[in-house]
């Protein structure tokens, strides 16, 4: 982390100062009851954040002077704004020790006990792109079906490609998309292995090259010696075919296998404000209800319901 911009109240860290890695996170407070049998019962308490420190090293000519300043807003015990990257705390200084090896070379070690975290919490991330590796390789596939020459593949790899350019965000597809795509890619790869036994079969009922033997007829030998060289060829193309069409498969369920759905506590209010509230559109508050086999979209008391992370649209009608 040579390049942050690492704040301490009014002191900036610089150079040699600031670390390779910062150390965040902590634990949550908790009490937990244990009863015969194994079971037990846990109360939570809130969050109890572990203490941020580091080493450094203060270096050059006013080395000293940094490392006793430093040492000065420890001693003052006071609370200190902590900045970097999108890291923003309140924090007081717990420990801060400095070994003077040379006037201008101090290593020292700090350790700040977190008051409070400013923090934007995160409370969603960003979706992995998948669309752009499945349509690169859906392309490939497509070259490698043209080397191929074998027409149903290339029907196939046809139907595969149109299928994956109708979906304009895999991310956010649901089920029945992804399988509307994985059937086409199902289909192609079957059809590659079945050509890939045909040419490896070619391939090895050939014992000489050619099939070139002294008494065969030189059109025979011609026609043997074309068919393995085809056959060769052929071979590379659909291993190379079967490696990117199972990278978009893998892709597929990669998506299909994700969190489909998350857990929020609710308390009075409607499903339609749940829904507006998690996917700005109240409408989908079919979806939830769907997800919590419930009809009635009125929220009684402290409810914990499942969203669904991709809900199919139902126009806000519930279909029982």
């Amino acid at each position: 982390m040579p390049d942050t911009a690492l704040y301490l109240g009014d002191f900036q860290f610089s150079g040699m100062e600031v670390p390779e890695r910062i150390p965040l996170g902590g634990a949550q407070s908790m009490v937990v009851h244990r009863f015969p049998g194994g079971a037990r019962a846990i109360r939570t308490m809130g969050r109890d954040d572990d203490p941020i420190d580091w080493n450094g090293i203060f270096t050059g000519g006013t080395a000293l002077e940094r490392a006793r300043y430093l040492d000065t807003l420890r001693v003052q015990g006071r609370p200190l704004p902590l900045t970097f990257f999108d890291f923003s705390y309140s924090v007081v200084i717990r420990r801060f020790k400095f070994n003077i090896e040379k006037a201008y070379r101090i290593p020292f070690t700090i350790e700040l006990e977190v008051v409070k975290d400013f923090t934007q919490p995160q409370d969603s991330f960003p979706l992995s792109d998948f669309g752009t590796p499945i349509k690169k390789d859906s392309a490939a596939c497509k070259a490698l079906g043209d080397l191929i020459g074998d027409p149903t593949l290339s029907e196939m790899l046809d139907t595969m490609d149109s299928a994956i350019n109708q979906v304009s965000s895999f991310a956010n597809a649901a089920q029945a998309t992804i399988n509307s795509v994985m059937t086409p890619v199902s289909a192609v790869l079957q059809r590659v292995n079945t050509l890939t036994a045909s040419v490896t079969n070619t391939i090895n009922s050939v014992t000489t090259l050619g099939g070139i033997l002294p008494n065969n007829p030189i059109a025979q030998q011609a026609a043997r010696l074309t068919g393995q060289v085809t056959a060769f060829t052929q071979s590379s193309a659909l291993y190379s075919l079967q490696s990117a069409a199972g990278r978009i498969q893998s892709n597929l369920n990669l998506i299909g296998g994700g969190p489909n759905v998350r857990t929020v506590a609710a308390g009075s209010g409607t499903l339609y404000d749940v829904a507006a509230a998690q996917y700005g559109d109240a409408q989908q508050w079919t979806a939830i209800a769907q997800a919590n086999k419930v009809v009635d979209p009125q929220i009684s008391g402290i409810t914990f319901l499942t969203i669904p992370n991709n809900p199919q649209s139902s126009g806000g009608v519930l279909s029982k």
